[in-house]
């Protein structure tokens, strides 16, 4: 067989192979998100948990795919604390990872270092995961805690808040 001949064959069997896998696909897919009003909550009992602990802080909620849709910041937080929250929710739904589970593999001279220097991520502890039914529903950041560790107890008193508003 010739090599043009061989070439043409492989093709047209790649072709009818990707022409199969697509009829097999449907062409949209749904997924779940919060409502602003589940978001609203998780952002309200965050703040709440915070301030029991004696912390003014930030928290944002965003989507599966890291747009903000809830954000409430404390009266005496900083003002570095809104970019901060919302980053590291983006940054939880982006990696699909809770950041404080980042914060480590990520350190300079660490093989994963790199992604710190991806635009808008922040490998920082307060940024959780909104998880339903095992599937990713956005994630909640908080900012303006003593440090990360405190920051991911606001973060998952707001989860806790919607847990049962979110399961199926």
């Amino acid at each position: 067989m010739k090599p043009s001949i061989k070439l043409f064959t492989t093709a047209a069997i790649l072709a009818l192979s990707l022409s199969q896998a697509k009829a097999d696909e449907h062409a949209l897919f749904s997924t779940q998100s919060l409502t602003p009003e589940t978001a609203l909550k998780a952002v309200t009992a965050a703040m709440k948990q915070c301030r029991d602990n004696g912390y003014q802080v930030t928290v944002a909620v965003v989507d599966r795919m890291g747009n903000l849709q809830a954000t409430l910041r404390d009266r005496f937080a900083g003002a570095h604390t809104p970019e901060t929250a919302r980053r590291k929710a983006w940054t939880a739904t982006s990696f699909r990872t809770n950041t404080s589970d980042l914060v480590g593999p990520t350190q300079a001279g660490q093989q994963q270092s790199g992604v710190r220097h991806v635009s808008g991520a922040l490998m920082l502890g307060g940024g959780v995961l909104i998880d339903a039914g095992g599937s990713l529903v956005g994630a909640i950041g908080v900012s303006g805690a003593p440090n990360g560790e405190a920051d991911d107890v606001c973060a998952r008193a707001g989860i806790a808040a919607i847990e049962d508003d979110i399961s199926f």
